[in-house]
């Protein structure tokens, strides 16, 4: 592994991580604002997970008006900011606008919704207050997306709130977890302090056990888990122990809590997954300054779970690709990888639901000094699996009543990641958490 800052300066990696999007500028979003259609029964709207107001945020934009869209977007999405930056647009608001079908290309909803939001952001703490006490205590484990945005609308609803964060800082991946490229840990809290300056008691390094979670739900009237997934998922091969092997989310940490300048990198870095997260750390290696980096997966292009933008960025990165490739193995070389041994493979059926079989005798070898594995988290099972009567579904998450996020446990409701049929980006996170919220106000309400 090659020593930090070995080959870029500190200006080169710094303008390697500038943003993909650049904001918009007043003008740019007002000429922006004029190209959309404001559809009756708005096809953007009912593909957004949080069904924001899009033409009507947008039109604020057309009369001059930022502030308002963004009192807009923040009463459907209190992290709206973060949102505009990483949601994946293509496929959601902007893959349904009408502008895509006739004119080949989508208004910028998401560069819109940034512009006001950030326009906003000095003022937006001032739009929320909370509600008249109603008495009830609610206990949310995990400063998540879901878990904040329960708590916000709670407490807009009079209810006290008491956050417990394992970590020494809120906001879950969003602050931590997301290429830097494309949200920066200072704007991530910024909206996490947007949501606590409402009222909520937020207790960060606090990990909760099985045990604690017992006594919450004797003391609160309500208990909401979101405490999101665990570990990267392991390989299961030898040498994923060795010097130079990281989980994806620790590679991406670094890029968050230290000087870009100080991220570890190697020379020749091997990603292993086809996944979001896989060319979120394949690009930030490429930026770090790593010579060569390749993404393996085990099946083909046309199967990679990855959306099509995030594949599209690798390639302008100059990142490679090995497909088809299973790994065996970590190679060692002295104590620490040194590539990584890989099966060749084939799909017997169609896409991501055909089966992978070995192909004998084709194996092969790609050099690596450092390795980084992508494979999606696991479930926090151990603690899961520590609660009494807490119903889980075939993989690990938590079963829950789709309208209410009430678990089999009575007081106990559950949302984001942790929530069985949950997806894994951050806006249908922020959708969970106001569910979760409506399903614990009418139990409290009686």
């Amino acid at each position: 592994m090659s020593d930090p800052n070995s080959r870029l300066s500190i200006e080169q990696i710094d303008r390697n991580f500038a943003e993909i999007h650049p904001p918009l500028t007043p003008d740019e979003a007002l000429t922006e604002s004029a190209r959309c259609l404001y559809c009756f029964d708005a096809p953007c709207v009912r593909s957004c997970p949080t069904a924001i107001d899009i033409p009507g945020f947008i039109r604020h934009i057309m009369h001059r008006n930022p502030v308002g869209a963004a009192k807009t977007i923040l009463d459907a999405n209190i992290f709206g900011g973060s949102c505009a930056r990483i949601c994946p647009t293509e496929v959601l608001c902007e893959g349904a606008c009408v502008d895509n079908t006739m004119l080949k290309q989508p208004v910028q909803i998401g560069r819109l919704q940034r512009f006001a939001c950030d326009t906003a952001e000095p003022v937006s703490s001032s739009f929320y207050k909370a509600g008249e006490s109603t008495g009830k205590r609610v206990a949310i484990i995990g400063a998540g997306p879901c878990g904040l945005t329960c708590a916000h609308e709670l407490r807009k609803r009079g209810h006290a709130v008491s956050v417990f964060e394992s970590r020494e800082v809120a906001g879950g991946l969003n602050s931590l977890g997301i290429a830097r490229y494309k949200l920066t840990t200072e704007f991530a809290l910024s909206e996490v302090a947007r949501v606590s300056e409402i009222g909520i008691d937020l207790h960060l390094e606090h990990a909760v056990d099985g045990a604690e979670l017992a006594g919450m739900l004797a003391d609160y009237d309500a208990v909401l888990l979101a405490v999101g997934l665990g570990k990267t998922a392991s390989l299961n091969v030898p040498g994923e122990n060795l010097d130079g092997v990281w989980e994806s989310l620790d590679f991406i940490f670094q890029t968050h809590t230290l000087p870009l300048n100080q991220c570890k990198i190697g020379q020749n870095v091997l990603v292993i997954g086809g996944g979001n997260t896989a060319m979120d750390a394949a690009n930030a290696a490429k930026m770090l300054g790593a010579q060569r980096v390749t993404i393996a997966y085990r099946r083909d292009a046309e199967s990679m779970p990855a959306f099509k933008h995030e594949y599209e960025l690798t390639q302008k990165e100059g990142i490679q690709f090995a497909w088809n490739a299973a790994p065996a193995s970590i190679v060692e070389r002295n104590g620490k990888a040194a590539g990584v041994l890989f099966e060749k493979t084939r799909s017997v059926g169609e896409g991501r639901r055909g089966k992978l079989e070995v192909v004998e005798g084709e194996s092969f070898t790609l050099e690596a000094d450092m390795v980084i594995k992508a494979l999606g988290q696991d479930v926090l099972l151990d603690f899961l699996q520590s609660v009494p009567g807490l119903k889980l579904d075939d993989k690990g998450r938590i079963a829950v009543q789709p309208e209410t996020h009430a678990t089999s446990v009575a007081k106990l409701f559950a949302g984001g990641d942790c929530q069985a049929g949950a997806g894994e980006e951050v806006v249908i996170a922020v959708q969970s958490g106001k569910q979760s919220a409506a399903g614990i106000h009418a139990l409290l309400q009686g």
